[in-house]
């Protein structure tokens, strides 16, 4: 292939170049097929259209800190950080900085200075990556004073450590991982009215970009939740959840928002152009992609994975249409072709799966998400690689001798475009010819409705053309149809779509 990539490798569709120059950049797009919506080592998450157009808009000279109608220098990013105090009200200021890290990196060498900071054992954090908070707070200048244990901290713990020499107390929302059983910790509002008392900041790092609570996560903390519940600053993350650029936000009292913005650290922290440009177009059209992932209706992705899945049998591609379990954050060391955060298991539609369900509970996926159902196509292992090297790159997941494409993570718009990179990977691989599917019948949990390459359903609810047709049924005319998903003949040299 040429050294272009064409505009359908990229997911969205918004005002950007027809083409990517290859040699302009080492980066190259993939389509993540891995059913981990935040992927760390896939960036996390994939900008929207309008924030993809609104860095274009930024790359050129703009008026990042300057007011257009007085001639007078103006805040930098002032659009930015106005669309995030409208966004979160419950904030009495706000400000942006490069990443999460940076933003309690900021929060605790301007409240702390080099007093102490309290923080639970529990809370003392280390990321895939080899980042340790430890080590952060100590180079912000602070000294710690850990409370508590690993598993059980009390508000007496903090009350007992709390005094003159106290700089802010941090409470940390642990994302990549969970402690069970015989535990225990305050509310978050008894430890910030515990912190009033003792006229002490609360800093509380939640992590995960939500702005507010979202049904579909359960108990995922929020930022305006942790304000109402009295925190004074709330940490979080831009390129998770909230669907945005890299970036940390903090969000909370004037008083203590404006120490830092004062700090002469801030300087050196602060966010780009290009960012707070993509950040506003985020917060202002919040439609992004991670969103679509979130919301999508497993029904829709099943039609769409029986969909592909026959379209490539017809091609002579050995494929299966099964359920899974996507993730919403598979932590930053997730593997190519599922690694080690990639163990969910995948269950061959219209089978029963009460067996591969519990060994699956039984087992875990070795890290903390969210699962969502989902639906795969099913492809022999040793397409994987082929896949992963090809252009556009598919990154999927490999679990029990089965190449998973998880639908959840990969747009609508992008199935025909995968399609073709199956076809030449296969071609490749060598696999085109195999003529069985390459999954095992499992167990149907109770009350769950899966499809059949035939069109039937399991677990009482019709199905029409393998979609299903009651209890959120798709529409018609919402269905993509195996006659209807045209793959260009130039995709694939040699081949020419069935």
């Amino acid at each position: 292939m040429d050294d272009a990539v064409p505009l359908a490798y990229r997911a969205g569709d918004g005002p950007v170049p027809a083409t990517l120059t290859r040699t302009a950049t080492g980066l190259r797009p993939v389509i993540n097929a891995t059913g981990v919506i935040l992927h760390g080592a896939l960036g996390r998450a994939p900008l929207s259209a309008a924030a993809r157009a609104a860095v274009d808009l930024a790359a050129g000279t703009t008026d990042l800190e300057l007011d257009l109608r007085t001639g007078r220098r103006d805040p930098r990013g002032r659009t930015a950080l106005a669309a995030l105090a409208a966004a979160v009200p419950a904030a009495a200021a706000v400000h942006v900085v490069n990443n999460n890290a940076a933003g309690l990196a900021l929060a605790v060498a301007a409240l702390a200075g080099r007093r102490e900071v309290v923080i639970s054992r529990g809370e003392l954090i280390e990321t895939t990556d080899g980042f340790r908070l430890p080590e952060l707070l100590v180079a912000a200048g602070a000294r710690m004073r850990e409370v508590g244990t690993t598993n059980r901290t009390t508000l007496g713990d903090y009350a007992d450590a709390i005094g003159p020499d106290t700089g802010l107390v941090l409470r940390v929302h642990t994302t990549s991982y969970q402690v069970v059983g015989y535990t225990d910790s305050p509310a978050i509002s008894d430890l910030a009215a515990l912190c009033t008392d003792f006229d002490v900041p609360l800093v509380g790092d939640c992590g995960s970009g939500l702005l507010h609570p979202e049904p579909l996560l359960g108990a995922e903390p929020d930022v305006t939740s942790w304000l109402g519940w009295g925190v004074g600053v709330v940490t979080t993350s831009g390129d998770k959840l909230l669907g945005g650029p890299q970036c940390g936000l903090l969000l909370g009292r004037a008083d203590l928002i404006d120490r830092m913005r004062r700090h002469p650290m801030s300087r050196a922290l602060r966010a780009g152009k290009l960012t707070l440009a993509a950040l506003e177009a985020t917060l202002r059209h919040p439609d992004s992609p991670v969103r679509q992932a979130l919301r999508a209706r497993p029904e829709r992705l099943a039609a769409r994975a029986e969909t592909l899945a026959a379209w490539l049998r017809r091609a002579g591609i050995a494929a299966s249409a099964v359920a899974s379990r996507a993730l919403v954050d598979g932590g930053t060391g997730a593997a190519a072709d599922g690694g080690a955060c990639g163990c969910r298991r995948g269950w061959a539609m219209g089978a029963d799966q009460t067996a591969g369900r519990a060994a699956f509970g039984a087992r875990g996926c070795g890290c903390v998400g969210t699962e969502l159902p989902s639906a795969a196509v099913a492809l022999d292992a040793m397409i994987a690689a082929p896949l992963r090297r090809g252009e556009p790159s598919v990154l999927g997941r490999v679990e029990q001798g089965c190449c998973l494409l998880d639908l959840r993570t990969v747009p609508a718009e992008l199935d025909p475009v995968l399609a073709a990179a199956v076809l030449a990977a296969a071609a490749e691989a060598g696999v085109s010819t195999l003529t069985d599917a390459p999954t095992e019948p499992h167990g149907t949990a109770a009350g769950d409705t899966v499809v059949t390459a035939g069109g039937s359903a399991v677990g009482g609810v019709p199905a029409v053309g393998g979609v299903p047709s009651a209890g959120g049924a798709v529409a018609a005319a919402d269905m993509v149809t195996v006659e209807s998903m045209t793959i260009p003949p130039t995709a694939v040299p040699n081949r020419r779509a069935p």
